[in-house]
């Protein structure tokens, strides 16, 4: 794809590129996916594989590191695995050479440099385990029953002004 073109697909769609197009590229994507950033490592898709149930928000996926470019006249190159049922958080970076494996949530800001087992919560800089997925879900499942559900997409601005109420007292809710 030239970059005219690249550009009006990031434009035309929110500066998302379309799964169909980075499946042209090679990337292997599973059922049920939602990648919510244009910041693939593009020329390389191909280097990117995703499992099912994958969320990728606004975050990074470099399969190159070119610190060896001028040195060596060539890129250091390496594979993104991404298992299924991940979330990826926003601004988190997935650096070459990663295997990140089922049921796995990737906190925001996080730069992961190394693999991540399944069934872990990674967060940091770099990104290190610090609890189970299982865990995780389990304790926001119990939230469920004690903070506040909204169920509305569209807010009318009372439900809007009963939300900020509501959080300022529980910090914590959970929306559609």
């Amino acid at each position: 794809m030239n970059v005219f073109k690249r550009l009006y697909c990031q434009l035309a769609h929110g500066g998302v590129l379309p799964i169909e197009e980075l499946r042209r590229r090679g990337m292997r994507i599973g059922e049920n996916c939602f990648v919510g950033t244009s910041a693939i490592d593009y020329p390389h898709a191909y280097l990117i594989s995703l499992g099912d149930n994958v969320t990728i928000s606004a975050a990074r996926l470099l399969t190159h590191d070119a610190s060896t470019k001028r040195a060596l006249g060539y890129s250091r190159v390496g594979r993104i695995d991404i298992g299924n049922n991940v979330f990826v958080g926003a601004d988190a970076t997935i650096l070459p050479n990663v295997k990140i494996g089922d049921n796995v949530i990737i906190g925001a800001g996080s730069v992961v440099t190394k693999d991540i087992p399944s069934n872990s919560l990674a967060v940091g800089n770099p990104a290190r385990v610090v609890g189970t997925y299982d865990d995780y879900i389990e304790k926001n499942r119990k939230m469920l029953e004690t903070h506040p559900v909204y169920n509305t997409y569209e807010k009318t601005q009372d439900e809007i002004d009963d939300m900020r109420k509501a959080l300022l007292e529980y910090g914590i809710g959970f929306d559609l």
